[in-house]
């Protein structure tokens, strides 16, 4: 079976992610709004791939009834 929707979805979120780990491991923040920045936006990160993660699961229940 190919890839879904979700799981392309999946990897961007990580790829996005481990994007700004790096920047923030190899102190590429240039000031401390945008340590903020990238902090925030690695926790939207993280909730939406519990959202996708909540409805790659539903479906997945979905198909098995």
């Amino acid at each position: 079976m190919g890839k879904t929707v979700l799981d392309v979805l999946t990897e961007k979120l990580n790829e996005h992610k481990r994007s700004a780990m790096e920047v923030l491991a190899e102190g590429g923040c240039k000031d401390f709004a945008h340590y903020r920045q990238l902090c925030g936006l690695i926790q939207g990160l993280k909730v939406a791939q519990i959202e996708v993660n909540d409805l790659m699961r539903n479906s997945m229940e979905d198909e098995d009834d």
